[in-house]
């Protein structure tokens, strides 16, 4: 087995004993990066330099006994995740020259740990999409099948973790974007609760939904990084103070006793009869294990794309008006006054999503229709987040697909926007309501490509989603499947 194969928990044991070094891990890595990405496109920035000399120091920390369950490991970040001096794009011609200052809570945090980064993935512009279709360097593609999407916005971290070309990886999630690729991808992916990770120095889309969080090879090492990144930050005025347990805590406990509940919005006409068929034995096997199975109702889901593609495309609007040419990123140089310098650099800068998503967002906000949609929306939202609550007053988790359909070919919804915003059917509610979600790989469909399962968690109780998503991992038949890289 080839270092680039082994899980953080593994590596993580094999640099303790020093049977292994992290430059070891590194180059191999490296090659394996140098070998696949120009295939696959999983990277925007590839920084092998510096990240030798990371492992380097990792190896140093190690000879002296300074060992985390981080350090030495080589990770993947999202290009929306600002590193010091490297650069920095969200997948956008925009930004395709900028450089940030400074570094992101969550990276200060993993450098402290002695983490390794190899680069910046690719992913959707601004991480508006569901298949990383909307990068301004051209789509990733999916390692199980070249021709079908990764999914998105955090394709490129998806691919990466699924193909090897990194141990580990940082997504950002606002409607699904780290569980959605994570299901088409075969790989564990976890949206944390809204607050638990500081979103300093995250590029904003929508400040009320965007989450940082881990995308990782197994349910163990979704544990051990989510344990490192997450906790209070006084930078991020939407981080909430609150004890963190220890995830790895009852990560082998058993489920005895747990109630799962089964929303029945969740399983409606239109989804793939092999997503159907991949979660509903996911919900036996959780009853097989001693879960008590409890049928819940969700009654507002039916709101929820509607909803979502109010409340996202608003907060874009106000937040991508910073992209104006003058104070960093790109500046049209076709201009003779200041107005066609801002028109021409956001039409120059912008991919064709992101000015739907813009247009969209600044007609909802306008004079005279912020009451009918954005407001109406936010109401909306409200009675979503009741719909929770009362669901979790009855159950722990509630377990449903990730998205209606494995993935789909490349090109074949980007022409059609609404078509591709009903990929998001099942993950935008959480997502509104702001509570934890994972995707946990658990069957194949007929042609090859994986399914995920989605377990949802009441607020802030990530060491029971945790837990339940483990006990469903070791009753997945996906472990033997490897894709064809």
């Amino acid at each position: 087995m080839e270092l680039f194969e082994h899980t953080i928990s593994q590596l993580h044991e094999q640099l303790k004993k020093r049977q292994i070094s992290s430059l070891d891990i590194t180059e191999s890595l490296l090659k394996r990066i140098d070998q696949l990405d120009g295939i696959l496109h999983t990277y925007i920035t590839i920084t092998p330099e510096g990240a030798r000399k990371q492992a380097k120091e990792a190896d140093q920390r190690v000879g002296t006994g300074q060992i985390s369950p981080l350090t030495g490991i080589p990770l993947a970040v999202k290009d929306n995740i600002s590193i010091v001096n490297t650069p920095t794009t969200c997948g956008s011609r925009i930004l395709k020259n900028y450089i940030p200052p400074y570094d992101a809570t969550v990276i200060q945090i993993l450098r402290k740990e002695g983490a390794v980064f190899l680069g910046k993935t690719n992913m959707d512009e601004f991480a508006m999409g569901s298949s990383t279709e909307n990068s301004f360097i051209g789509p990733t593609r999916n390692p199980w099948n070249r021709d079908y999407v990764a999914g998105g916005s955090s394709g490129g971290s998806a691919t990466a973790v699924t193909a090897s070309l990194c141990i580990a990886a940082l997504g950002s999630d606002t409607g699904g974007s780290i569980r959605q690729p994570a299901s088409h991808c075969g790989v564990v992916g976890l949206k944390p609760t809204y607050g638990l990770v500081s979103r300093f120095g995250l590029v904003a889309f929508a400040s009320s939904l965007d989450q940082i969080g881990p995308i990782t090879k197994d349910v163990r090492d979704c544990a051990m990084l989510l344990q490192a990144i997450c906790g209070f930050d006084q930078h991020d005025s939407t981080s909430i103070n609150t004890s963190v347990p220890h995830y790895m805590a009852n990560l082998n406990k058993g489920i005895k006793g747990l109630k799962v509940g089964i929303p029945k919005e969740y399983f409606i006409e239109g989804t793939d009869k092999e997503v159907i068929e991949t979660v509903e034995s996911a919900i036996a096997s959780l009853g097989s294990q001693g879960a008590e199975l409890i049928h819940v109702s969700l009654p507002h889901t039916e709101y929820a794309i509607a909803t979502y593609y109010i409340i996202a495309p608003s907060e874009a609007s106000s937040n991508l008006a910073r992209y104006d040419g003058v104070r960093y990123g790109l500046r049209s140089e076709d201009t003779d006054d200041l107005e066609s310098m801002y028109t021409m650099t956001r039409a120059q800068g912008f991919g064709p999503e992101v000015m739907r998503r813009i247009m969209l967002g600044t007609y909802a906000l306008s004079k005279g229709y912020y009451d009918a949609f954005f407001k109406k929306a936010s109401q909306v939202r409200t009675l979503m987040i009741n719909d929770f609550r009362q669901a979790f007053s009855k159950c722990h988790v509630l377990v449903t697909p990730v998205a209606p359909t494995p993935a789909f070919k490349i090109g074949e919804k980007i022409d059609d926007p609404l078509t591709m915003y009903l990929s998001d059917i099942f993950t935008v509610s959480p997502s509104l309501a702001g509570i934890p979600c994972i995707s946990v790989p658990y069957g194949m469909s007929s042609n090859g490509l994986p399914i995920g399962v989605q377990i949802m968690g009441n607020y802030f109780d990530e060491l029971t989603l945790i837990q339940a998503a483990n006990v469903l991992e070791k009753t997945s038949d996906t472990s033997h499947h490897r894709p064809p890289f």
